[in-house]
């Protein structure tokens, strides 16, 4: 089984905020953001939920968050594979009154609150994953059949108008539209089945978003530099001898730069030079080399325009 990852969207719009002036234009954006990504994951965790508690009566795997490439890259929330078959969950948790339009294939969502808002159809999504995870399967000589469904996080959704051919649930739901599948005579072996999941979990692609300050246009400047506290997230620690040192809280934490640093590569750059690390830091030359080189950071560049880049795959 692979477990949801934490979504480093959601850490770098976070982070982004705290270190915006309150003034700042883009806030309301990025908390706006911020909100629909929660939402979001809200539902997918409630939907983790009831797959894990059930006990089907035949071996299955589930795998939650998964980036694999085919012909181009795609993520699907939750795939749940079964010795007979495979079925793509997508999950939408929005409030208010929902039309799944066909033509042109769009979501509506009218809020409470009277605004209405336009998405791409998670129809389009989900039969776009659908084609391309065939094709993954293909490449992989594996052939057993596909179904997708789009799951409503939490009953209290409204669907005005639902799509005219595409399976649509609640959780509850789940088991039994899972149950009520086909089951061939004969599904995959044992071994088939091992290697297919396996090669499902070494082909996983961490998603890596573009940093905040990129997908925003916020100016780096308007960024606020200093280390965070880890206990108290007050942006400003001290560096002291082997340690940073909190003037808010009087904690002490020789590692602050660490998760510091991770902020940087989510919000303002891929990339961090020496001359950048000083400066967000407020450290000198020195204590920024040790520190660059002791966080196995991928390099990059000769000695004087070397440069320094984050490998998120093994942070999560």
């Amino acid at each position: 089984m692979k477990e949801r990852s934490d979504s480093l969207t959601l850490k770098g719009l976070i982070a982004a905020q705290s270190r915006l002036s309150t003034t700042h234009p883009m806030v309301s954006t990025l908390a706006s953001k911020q909100s629909i990504i929660e939402a979001g994951i809200g539902g997918e965790q409630r939907v983790a939920e009831v797959l894990q508690k059930y006990r089907f009566p035949f071996k299955n795997n589930i795998f939650h968050d998964l980036s694999l490439s085919s012909d181009t890259h795609f993520q699907m929330d939750h795939f749940f594979k079964t010795p007979y078959f495979g079925i793509i969950f997508e999950t939408k948790n929005m409030a208010g009154s929902l039309e799944f339009r066909d033509n042109p294939p769009q979501l509506i969502q009218k809020r409470e609150d009277g605004q209405i808002k336009y998405y791409e159809s998670p129809v389009v999504q989900l039969e776009r994953n659908m084609e391309l995870m065939s094709a993954w399967l293909s490449q992989r000589n594996i052939d057993f059949p596909l179904y997708g469904a789009i799951v409503l996080a939490y009953p209290k959704q409204h669907v005005e108008i639902p799509p005219p051919n595409t399976k649509l649930l609640f959780p509850n739901l789940i088991p039994p539209f899972i149950k009520s599948l086909p089951q061939e005579e004969k599904g995959l072996d044992t071994a088939t089945f091992n290697k297919l999941s396996s090669d499902i979990l070494k082909s996983h692609q961490t998603y890596i978003p573009k940093p905040i300050c990129d997908s925003y246009q916020i100016p780096e400047d308007a960024i606020q530099p200093g280390v965070r506290c880890v206990t108290c997230g007050n942006i400003g620690m001290i560096k002291l001898p082997r340690t940073w040192h909190c003037p808010l809280c009087k904690v002490n934490n020789h590692l602050a730069h660490q998760g510091t640093l991770v902020e940087w590569f989510l919000v303002v750059k891929r990339t961090i030079t020496n001359r950048e690390c000083r400066e967000f830091l407020g450290v000198d030359i020195h204590t920024a080399k040790r520190i660059l080189q002791s966080m196995d950071l991928i390099t990059c560049g000769t000695y004087r325009d070397r440069s320094y880049r984050m490998d998120f795959s093994k942070k999560r």
